[in-house]
């Protein structure tokens, strides 16, 4: 292995470098002679023969080949911010080396502290050291020129950016005169798009989201291309001029990251002050980030709060706290302090100073709730409490409050006036501050361009039928009366994009959710059934045809998870915090009833995108941690649609995994989210993805796959198919099937365990224990009397029928079709089950029977017998009805009446 280089003086720019950041990178070479340019990770580049050999042409080395503890003198291009080195990490490490800094970014909190600095407001870095080699007399190569011209054309937008200075301009010169290639520029700054380009462009167009804050149209977009595009910051540069935008945030998501690019025309719109509350950085006109820790939906709201705190700057945080604060003493107890919390479903608390002083401090519920566990409730609350918290006063600007609790992540911010805490700013009242009623488009205003509303109503008469709408429109008319705005919401809006039929319609009111329900029921004719802890209600009514229909109405609201695996506490809010508290962007959708804007589309969270691309995002980093449910809804969804779970979202999936999460759900929640799971078409893919997370196992050993499970899950799936094809009007419990499939093998005990985990009720628990030892009792018979030779259909009737169907599946399964008894199941379902008698119970009845389980015994050695050919009309049959029961009756008894029942007389 080659001898590593040990450098004294390097030269680099920062990561994700674009042209302007290397070409600078080359200039400063001119100026330090024998310094090593350090490459840092690139953007990916179009193919070109200059690009791909831009570091071998300038001698650019990888910081992996260097030891860099030598370093003693340390150039920065284009960047200062420490966040945007850490491919030199290694040199901060050690002594201190002398740093010089050549930069046109504006000053950020992270800027490390230079010996040097030449900053200069200008179109490009690469100008401010070109105009120095152009004073210093330095010579250029035709190479050395193209490539610095290179950083200044795409830095500038090729001098059309309002950042471009007469500076940018004569630096341009003087590099023409240097032999700079303008074609070789023109190619890679311009030139023929791409097939990939233009779908990235489409794309851009089509997801495109702009909200209107303060007057202020902002566009917000998405993308997710399999690798990083080649000159994204051109490409968004392009999106923002054919659409005529003003200000424009891209959000590409990549490999568990996503790439912010935000381009700005307006002065109100800092966009470098908002990526630098993300870790990145640029101008106000002109800037980018790279986000690792967020969902989509969670930047785009992050996105919108910080927009509103910039653009109305004067706004203060008195407006939109929450008061008074619920507080606790710093006397008090971490159990004391968990109890308050739970009590109000607070997520953290402020913890005042006593007498002793000190400043103030801020619990939250996970460590409370932690140190509970470990028995440490007793402790005093300022043992565990964080301490140098970020404070605010009502007169406090938006922008620090929303920067506090965005950037730094503190949950909760206590406002003080005199000393005293009046209020409190939390992550709630930023996604409050997203649904202030100024930032909405005014009632009755025309529908511009700009607000891209999407209206689904021709999609809604194309794919419902005349009733559905018609119930949707009734709906919408009650919202108008009583001042109420009327949503569908959830799966029913998600499958009518998809095209999937789905009648069951979900309302979400923004008001109160109950009395609507009630009127509404009133209009139907039917009634309304409230809940009023969750302020929902479920409305029971007849349609036309006299079927019993269902419908239900919500509240619309935010639900807060007081621990992990919780059901949820419920408060008032509007539709969009309503779509936030929803598991996945596809179903954070809803459609507007109300008349004037009855079929809107309210897609806040990039749903239709996520639907094109075929993906299964989650809504917040949290969502698995306060409901670890939603990791089997999200494989059911992704199994059902042909989705796939996306990067970040499996990311935070293994994670909640980790941390054991599902353990803390009670059984009932576990067995109804399983039970979803088994009654999906496609269950056994859905527990092979559980599986490969070791879900299933950490539930019960038994749910445990392996390839003898897994290939009788996939035989269980495929006669449930078949038998849902054959009896359509009879659908089996999946869920036994499967259930019975997992247990296969197994013994009374492990099965009572995983029962018990699963919290069966006494007499389900009972009833699946006598169903697997009713199953095994008919595979000994089957076994039996095929020792006798081939089996009569009425044999096989008297063993089978007492079975339920979804057992006899499970037994198909196991013995399968090639085996003879698996072939007798077969016949029997196929052939039997269906078979009747020509007589019935009323006949016994009128024989003198009482009512018991001995006449439906009757029925079946009855129709045993006919199906055996040994009876055929219906007087033959109640003979051998009368025959048995009266060989039945304890002691003999008396003699049944037959006689009448011949005669018709009853």
């Amino acid at each position: 292995m080659p001898e590593r280089l040990r450098p004294e003086c390097v030269i680099t720019g920062h990561v994700n470098a674009d042209y302007d950041a290397l070409a600078s990178m080359v200039a400063a070479c001119k100026l330090y002679p024998g310094a090593v340019p350090i490459v840092p990770p690139m953007m990916e580049r179009r193919a070109h023969p200059f690009s791909d050999n831009i570091t071998d042409m300038f001698n650019m080395r990888r910081a992996g080949t260097c030891d860099l503890s030598a370093v003693r003198l340390l150039v920065l291009t284009d960047t200062r911010q420490l966040p945007r080195l850490e491919h030199i990490a290694s040199v901060f490490a050690g002594t201190r080396p002398e740093i010089h800094v050549y930069d046109h970014h504006p000053d950020s909190e992270h800027d490390v502290r230079a010996d040097f600095s030449m900053i200069r407001p200008w179109g490009a870095t690469t100008s401010i050291l070109t105009l120095l080699i152009k004073e210093r007399g330095a010579e250029l190569s035709p190479d050395e020129a193209t490539m610095l011209g290179l950083g200044i054309f795409e830095d500038t937008g090729s001098f059309t950016f309002t950042s471009t200075t007469e500076h940018d301009f004569t630096a341009g010169a003087f590099l023409r005169g240097r032999g700079m290639d303008l074609r070789t520029i023109a190619e890679l700054t311009g030139g023929d798009m791409t097939r990939e380009h233009i779908q990235m462009l489409g794309t851009m167009i089509a997801d495109a989201a702009v909200h209107t804050i303060r007057g202020i149209p902002v566009t917000v977009t998405e993308i997710a291309p399999e690798k990083f595009p080649d000159d994204l910051g051109s490409q968004v540069q392009k999106f923002m001029e054919i659409e005529g935008l003003k200000v424009v945030f891209v959000l590409a998501s990549m490999g568990g990251r996503i790439y912010l690019i935000a381009r700005s025309r307006l002065p109100e719109v800092n966009v470098g002050m908002i990526c630098a509350s993300f870790g990145g950085g640029g101008h106000a006109f002109a800037a980018s980030a790279v986000v690792k820790d967020r969902t989509p939906a969670e930047l785009r709201a992050a996105l919108l709060a910080l927009l509103t705190a910039v653009i109305t700057p004067q706004t203060s945080v008195g407006r939109y706290m929450t008061s008074p604060a619920v507080t606790i003493s710093s006397g008090a107890s971490i159990g004391q302090a968990e109890e308050i919390m739970s009590r109000y479903g607070l997520k953290a608390v402020p913890v005042l100073p006593g007498d002793e002083g000190g400043g103030i401090g801020l619990i939250e519920q996970q460590t409370a709730s932690r140190a509970c566990a470990h028995k440490l409730g007793d402790q005093r609350v300022t043992e565990y409490m964080q301490r140098n918290i970020a404070v605010l006063t009502p007169d406090s600007g938006l922008y620090d409050a929303v920067n506090i609790i965005l950037k730094q992540r503190q949950r909760l911010v206590p406002v003080l006036q005199d000393g005293e805490t009046v209020g409190v700013l939390t992550r709630t009242d930023v996604i409050r501050l997203l649904m202030d009623d100024s930032l909405r488009i005014p009632e009755g205003a025309p529908l511009t361009r700009e607000h891209r509303e999407i209206t689904v109503l021709r999609m809604m008469e194309e794919r419902l039928p005349e009733e559905s709408i018609a119930l949707l429109r009734r709906a919408g008319r009650l919202g108008d009366e009583l001042g109420m705005s009327v949503f569908a919401v959830g799966g029913f809006v998600r499958d009518l994009l998809l095209g999937n039929a789905n009648l069951d319609v979900d309302l979400s009111v923004e008001g109160d959710g109950i009395d609507f329900a009630e009127k509404l029921a009133a209009q139907l004719g039917g009634k309304a059934r409230p809940h009023r802890e969750f302020r929902t209600a479920l409305v029971c009514y007849r349609d036309a045809r006299g079927a019993a229909q269902r419908l239900d109405v919500a509240t619309a609201r935010l639900e807060y998870y007081e621990y992990p695996g919780a059901l949820p506490t419920v408060e008032l809010s509007s539709i969009k915090m309503d779509l936030y508290r929803r598991d996945f962007t596809i179903n954070a959708l809803a459609v507007q009833l109300n008349a004037a804007r009855f079929g809107t589309l309210i897609d806040p969270f990039g749903a239709r995108r996520d639907m094109k691309e075929r993906t299964i995002a989650v809504l917040h980093s949290l969502s698995f941690i306060e409901d670890p449910t939603r990791i089997l809804r999200a494989v059911r969804f992704e199994k059902r649609f042909n989705f796939r779970i996306g990067t970040q979202t499996e990311r935070l999936i293994k994670n909640a995994l980790s941390l054991g999460m599902p353990g803390k759900l009670s059984g009932t929640r576990l067995f109804h989210e399983l039970r979803n799971v088994f009654e999906e078409k496609a269950a056994p893919a859905c527990l092979r993805r559980l599986d490969n997370w070791g879900l299933p196992a950490s539930i019960h050993p038994l749910l445990r796959l392996n390839p003898q499970k897994e290939l009788l899950l996939d035989t269980v799936e495929e006669l449930l198919n078949w038998h849902r094809h054959l009896y359509k009007d009879y659908a089996p419990a999946a869920w036994r099937t499967y259930l019975l499939a997992l247990c296969r093998g197994a013994g009374r005990g492990e099965v009572e365990e995983l029962l018990n985990r699963l919290a069966f009720p006494e007499k389900q628990k009972a009833d699946f224990t006598r169903l697997r030892a009713q199953l095994r009792c008919v595979s000994g018979k089957l076994t039996a009397l095929r020792r006798d030779g081939e089996p009569t259909p009425g044999a096989l009737y008297r063993i089978l029928s007492p079975a339920p169907v979804e057992g006899l599946l499970y037994l198909m399964a196991g013995y399968g079709q090639k085996n003879s008894i698996g072939r007798d199941i077969s016949f029997y379902l196929n052939n039997l089950a269906g078979a009747k008698t020509d007589i019935s119970g009323r006949d016994m009845l009128a024989m003198g029977e009482k009512p018991g389980p001995l006449i439906g015994e009757t029925l079946r050695h009855v129709l045993a017998a006919k199906l055996d050919g040994r009876v055929a009309s219906r007087e033959d049959q109640l003979r051998l009805a009368w025959e048995y029961l009266n060989s039945r009756r304890e002691g003999g008894g008396t003699a049944l009446n037959l006689e009448e029942v011949l005669r018709g007389r009853t």
